[in-house]
C-alpha cells in the first residue's frame, strides 16, 4: 500500500514513521515532507504545497496513492478533504464543515452548547469594545481567544483586566475580528485524541501537552514545548465520562447536523482539582506534539486504524493494543520562538541521541545538501519510551543534551506537573 501525508511537522513525521511500520505499507510520500520525512526509509519528500489542491490531487493518480492523511487543520479548514473525496480519492481528516469545529471557536462553542457538552462559560464579540465590556463585567483571570485558525497561539491568558483588554486590541490588530472571551478554568489539561468513522467514535491514550515556552508553565502560548502519555489525569473512570459526556454527545449533535466527520476529534480538556471535566477547545486532527508522544506507544498498524476511519468500520475493529509503559516528547526550538526566529542553524548530535534509544521527530527542518538545518520555531520533538514514567522522563532527559544547534530551547521540565501530582 502507498499513502500520501499531507504537511510537513512533527506530526507528519510521527505519522509516517508509524505507518511505516505496518507490513501492509510499503512506501510513504510526504508532502511537503521535511528534513527528517526525507531520511525516512521507504519514504519520499514531493514538492507540494498543502493548499495545493490540484497538485496533490495529480500526485494521489500519479503515484496510485491508496490514501490520504491530512496533517494540519489549515488545508482541511480550506476543504481538502472534500476536494479529494469529489476525486473518488479516501482521505483521513473531515471535510471542511467538520473541519469548522477547528477552524471557528464560535461555532464550536455554540455545537458543545447544543449538545450539551461542558465548557467555559464565555461570549462571542465582533465589536472589540463589547468584548472589552464583557471583560469589565466578569473580571480577571479571563482568557481572550481568537476566533480563527492561530496555529496555537491564539489564546491569551490574562491575570488583570488591563491584560485581558490589551489581549483585545493585539488580536483585533492582528486582523482577527471575532474574538471569544471565556471564563478561567482552574486545573490541569489533558489532550484526548479520538478516531471517528462518523458512526461511532475511539480515543487514543490521553496525553498532556505542556503550551507555554518558559519553565513552570509561564511566558507566551506556543504550539506546545514537550508531551507525555499516557497522563493519570485520565483515568478510566474519567475517560468513561469523556466517551459519553463529550465524545459521543459531540458525534450526536454533529449527526443531527447532517455532518459526516471522519478524522480524528481532539478535546481539549480542563480537568479541576475536584475531578469537573470541561472542554477548552476543540480541533480537527492529530495535536502536535501529541502525536509524538502517543503514536510511539500504539502497536495497532496504525493504517488499519486510520482505515477504519475512512470506511466507516471503526465499530468492527478490534480493541487497540499499546505498549505497556509511557512516552516523553521534549521539544527543541529556535531561539526567538515563538516570536522571531532565525533558520538555517546546522543540527547535530541526532546519531548520539538515537543511540540513547530516543526517536527523533523532526518539525521544523530541512536537508541542505548533505547538511540538516532549522527551518522553523519548533525544530524537533525528541521522545523516550519508559516502562514508567520516570523512566521515560529519565531517557528523554539523557538524550536530547546530545543533540545541538545555534540557540537550541528547550524546557527542562516537561512532565513536572505529574511529579507534583
Amino acid at each position: 500500500m502507498k499513502i500520501l501525508v499531507i504537511g510537513s511537522g512533527g506530526r507528519e513525521h510521527a505519522i509516517a514513521w508509524k505507518l511505516l511500520q505496518s507490513p501492509n505499507v510499503d512506501v510513504v510520500v510526504c508532502a511537503p515532507g521535511n528534513g527528517g520525512t526525507a531520511t525516512l526509509e521507504n519514504c519520499e519528500n514531493v514538492a507540494i504545497a498543502v493548499d495545493d489542491f490540484e497538485g496533490i490531487a495529480k500526485i494521489c493518480t500519479d503515484q496510485t496513492i491508496d490514501f490520504v492523511v491530512v496533517g494540519p487543520e489549515v488545508p482541511l479548514a480550506m476543504g481538502l478533504a472534500d476536494f479529494l473525496a469529489e476525486k473518488s480519492i479516501p482521505v483521513f481528516g473531515p471535510k471542511k464543515e467538520g473541519a469548522i469545529i477547528e477552524a471557528s471557536k464560535a461555532w464550536a462553542k455554540a455545537l458543545m452548547d447544543e449538545a450539551g457538552v461542558p465548557t467555559a462559560a464565555s461570549g462571542t464579540f465582533t465589536d472589540p469594545q463589547a468584548a472589552k465590556d464583557y471583560i469589565q463585567a466578569q473580571g480577571a483571570p479571563i482568557v481572550v481567544k481568537a476566533d480563527s485558525l492561530a496555529a496555537g497561539k491564539g489564546v491569551i491568558v490574562a491575570e488583570t483586566t488591563d491584560e485581558a483588554i490589551a489581549a483585545v486590541d493585539k488580536l483585533w490588530e492582528q486582523g482577527y475580528d471575532t474574538l471569544v472571551v471565556e471564563e478561567f478554568l482552574i486545573g490541569q489539561e489533558v489532550s484526548v485524541l479520538a478516531l471517528c468513522d462518523g458512526k461511532s467514535i475511539r480515543p487514543l491514550l490521553p496525553s498532556q501537552d505542556h503550551k507555554q515556552i518558559g519553565e513552570g508553565d509561564t511566558g507566551e502560548n506556543t504550539g506546545g514545548m514537550g508531551v507525555y502519555a499516557p497522563t493519570p489525569l485520565a483515568p478510566p473512570d474519567v475517560m468513561a465520562k469523556v466517551q459519553v459526556d463529550v465524545l459521543e454527545a459531540t458525534l450526536k449533535t454533529l449527526q443531527a447536523r447532517g455532518i459526516d466527520y471522519r478524522g480524528i476529534l481532539y478535546a481539549g480538556l480542563m480537568i479541576s482539582p475536584d475531578g469537573v471535566i470541561k472542554v477548552l477547545e476543540f480541533n480537527c486532527r492529530f495535536g502536535d506534539p501529541e502525536t509524538q508522544a502517543v503514536l510511539p506507544l500504539l502497536e495497532t498498524p496504525l493504517d488499519k486504524v486510520l482505515l477504519a476511519c475512512v470506511n466507516q468500520t471503526l465499530a468492527e475493529l478490534p480493541p487497540l493494543t499499546w505498549y505497556d509503559g509511557s512516552a516523553v516528547c521534549v521539544v527543541a526550538a529556535s531561539a526567538g520562538y515563538p516570536g522571531a526566529y532565525e533558520k538555517g542553524k546546522v543540527i547535530t548530535g541526532l546519531e548520539a541521541a538515537e543511540s540513547l534509544k530516543a526517536t527523533i521527530f523532526h518539525a521544523g527542518t530541512k536537508l541542505e545538501g548533505e547538511k540538516l538545518v532549522t527551518n522553523g520555531g519548533r525544530v524537533l520533538g525528541v521522545t523516550c519510551l519508559g516502562k514508567t514514567f520516570d523512566e521515560a522522563i529519565t531517557n528523554v532527559y539523557q538524550a536530547i543534551p546530545n543533540v545541538n544547534f545555534e540557540g537550541i530551547y528547550y524546557r527542562s521540565d516537561i512532565g513536572h506537573r505529574l511529579k507534583k501530582a
